[in-house]
């Protein structure tokens, strides 16, 4: 029982540290296309870590609740952002001097600025 609540401790305390580094990032970084990076990858692993710790001290049937959560979580948040990102990129919501290589702009012709 004392693993099971050590274990439980490290996944939800390692989970908050991502969601608040994403957090950090997400008002630290200078556009969008940055912090959409913040706002999805560390997020998301940080919810699916809360979500183990919660599911290891559940019964069965809420870690199956769970489960879908961090599912749905796995599948929206990629498909969102990119959404946003491409918005962003062709509103021009994007630091220019950040940009090294621009292969969006080649596939779609020039960025409607």
């Amino acid at each position: 029982m004392i693993v099971l609540d050590v274990l439980t401790a490290v996944s939800m305390l390692s989970g908050a540290v991502f969601c608040v580094l994403g957090g950090i990032g997400l008002v630290r970084f200078p556009d969008v296309p940055s912090r959409l990076q913040a706002a999805t990858k560390p997020q998301t692993v940080g919810l699916l870590l809360v979500l183990l710790g919660s599911a290891l001290q559940v019964g069965p049937s809420g870690a199956a609740g769970l489960l879908l959560a961090a599912l749905f979580q796995v599948i929206t948040a990629p498909v969102l952002s990119q959404l946003f990102g491409g918005v962003a990129y062709h509103i021009g919501a994007r630091e220019e001097s950040t940009v090294v290589v621009d292969d969006l702009a080649e596939r779609l012709g020039a960025p409607h600025d």
